[in-house]
């Protein structure tokens, strides 16, 4: 284990580190001058998809075969900074699901406790008490589509669909409590993520090293059916609101949400977080979480001098999850999608942009209690903890 740690330590290049941002990555751009404001990156992306064949810049064919190669560099980096690693709204819960109390507390909060209770039961959690998991190891496939842009002026809207796609693999590692480690590798691009249980940080080569503000939060690939007693935490304080359907399926819904003083933790300079929710949909029927969907809004200020009109990004991630296996007495799920939105308004204006884009993916093997797995493959990068020698 001392060279394997040594070996990921040396996979890092120090360098400067910078909050993490969830939504479109600040720096999605190619080498250059640094734009007026970061946030407007994906203004340049959009840019990229409504060049003209006709302009002069482009009027050869080799000319033309670059820019298509750049722009789908740019959709792909835009996937990735959505669709990569995102994290859940909130912190896990690591106290027990199965011992929550339900008196004395208001009804939507019992409800939401009864009905995870029956989630643990349904996926076989209840029935593994006795069995502690110490890890977990997973890989899968996942294809990535950037599937539309809608753009706004006020007066008439323009629709731009480039269907542009790309596979790519993941491998993912987890340990109790709150470590994890994530490398996705998509047309070419790879994104390692992790988490030691005190920081989240995230690495892409365009973008360097980035951490995480804020709480120490789960990946949100975890809790797609991966780890139910992980998703079961996170809904601990959730609210019943109700049932609703998916599709045909009849489901309760749960809500859980960062709380004021988490998101102004998650807040960095001109942008300001203003909500985080997360909203889980259980079958009826079955039990089992079928379907995820979380909703982050941010706001920036683009002028410094405060004068002009601050600028909100809203991005939803929608996640069907299915194909649910047994897994030592578990129920995992193997299969899902997700459609990810990023809308970006303004409060005083007509104007707005709204990107969309999929991802489908497949867990390909999936296995507990990894014998040989330590701390040291969760170690984080030299540059998240600059000041000290060892986490």
């Amino acid at each position: 284990m001392g060279s394997r740690s040594a070996r990921w330590r040396q996979s890092w290049a120090p360098q400067p580190l910078t909050p993490l941002m969830e939504g479109p990555d600040p720096e999605m751009k190619e080498e250059g001058p640094k734009k007026e404001s970061s946030w407007e990156a994906i203004r340049e992306w959009f840019r990229a998809q409504k060049v003209s064949p006709t302009a002069p810049t482009f009027s050869s064919s080799s000319n033309a075969f670059y820019a298509t190669i750049q722009a789908k560099t740019q959709d792909l980096r835009l996937l990735l900074g959505v669709l990569a690693c995102p994290l859940a709204p909130i912190p896990l819960n690591h106290d027990p699901a199965h011992t929550f109390p339900i008196r004395d507390i208001p009804f939507e909060n019992s409800t939401a406790k009864y009905i995870i209770q029956q989630y643990l039961a349904a996926t076989g959690c209840s029935k593994q008490q006795k069995k502690e998991t110490k890890n977990m190891y997973a890989t899968g496939t996942v294809k990535m589509v950037c599937c539309e842009t809608e753009i706004s002026t006020g007066k008439n809207v323009k629709c731009l669909g480039t269907r542009s796609g790309d596979n790519g693999r993941f491998v993912l590692w987890q340990m109790l409590p709150g470590m994890w480690s994530l490398e996705l590798v998509v047309g070419g691009h790879k994104v390692v993520a992790g988490s030691n249980g005190k920081a989240v940080w995230r690495h892409a080569p365009w973008l360097g090293t980035n951490a995480a503000r804020g709480p120490q939060r789960p990946l949100r690939r975890i809790i797609q059916g991966l780890d139910p007693k992980s998703t079961a935490s996170l809904f601990t304080n959730a609210q019943c609101l109700g049932e609703s359907k998916i599709g045909d399926v009849g489901c309760f819904v749960l809500k859980a949400w960062a709380d004021r003083a988490a998101v102004t933790e998650r807040s960095e300079g001109h942008a300001e977080v203003i909500r985080h929710i997360l909203y889980g949909y259980f079958c009826q029927k079955s039990g089992l979480l079928i379907y995820l969907e979380d909703s982050h809004l941010t706001r920036v200020q683009m002028d410094e001098t405060l004068d002009s009109d601050p600028v909100y990004w809203e991005t939803t991630i929608g996640s069907s999850i299915d194909d649910y296996r047994d897994v030592d007495g578990v129920m995992i799920a193997h299969q899902g999608r997700s459609i990810a939105t990023v809308f970006r308004f303004e409060e005083m204006s007509m104007q707005h942009s709204r990107t969309r884009m999929e991802e489908h993916w497949t867990i390909d093997d999936i296995m507990f209690n990894v014998p040989g797995l330590s701390m040291d493959h969760f170690i984080p990068p030299a540059d998240v903890f600059p000041n000290s020698n060892s986490p």
